[in-house]
């Protein structure tokens, strides 16, 4: 298990330079945006931009912090991410354009090279103590969580945990990968 603290994290631009992500973690290791089998990040978004294309990726996106946005996908299909917590899955090939609801927001993202590895993301709120063997990463989205005997605070990341308590009115993403 290891744990990567929010602050520790560098801000990159986005693939299409219009934004910028912190990359919480890449497998494999070392792998570019064209050739990751899976890869969690963080970005924030503060205009309205649109979201790089990423074909034969599927993608999971997950608001943290702010009012949030609309996406319309394709020109035609809208979806409103506005609340907080409330995975929303869709192609990574999809041509999305966003409208922002507020002022700057920040999300999680989840991207999975399809074909080749499936993920998914469930929310799970405090207090709770659960087993994390079969968690790819756990990320601490709201308030405090002890993990494999180590605290954690909103923004961490824990990698391949054991064992997780999150204390009251927590909140965490589940990431699983097959």
């Amino acid at each position: 298990m290891s744990i990567v603290r929010f602050d520790a994290l560098k801000a990159v631009p986005w693939k299409n330079g219009l934004g910028i992500t912190r990359e919480i973690v890449v497998e494999p290791p070392g792998a570019t945006m064209d050739d990751f089998l899976w890869r969690v990040s963080i970005a924030d978004v503060d205009t309205a931009s649109p979201f790089s294309v990423f074909a034969g990726i599927d993608r999971t996106i997950v608001l943290l912090e702010g009012d949030g946005f609309t996406m319309t996908l394709d020109g035609e299909h809208q979806h409103a991410l506005t609340t907080a917590c409330e995975p929303f899955a869709f192609a990574g090939e999809a041509r999305v354009d966003v409208r922002l609801a507020g002022g700057a927001t920040r999300d999680f993202n989840l991207m999975v090279r399809r074909g080749h590895a499936s993920g998914r993301i469930d929310v799970v709120r405090g207090p709770v103590t659960m087993d994390g063997s079969n968690i790819a990463l756990l990320h601490v989205a709201r308030g405090e969580a002890t993990i494999d005997g180590e605290a954690c605070a909103q923004g961490d990341t824990a990698i391949a945990p054991r064992s997780v308590t999150l204390r009251d009115n927590a909140t965490a993403l589940l990431i699983r990968i097959a």
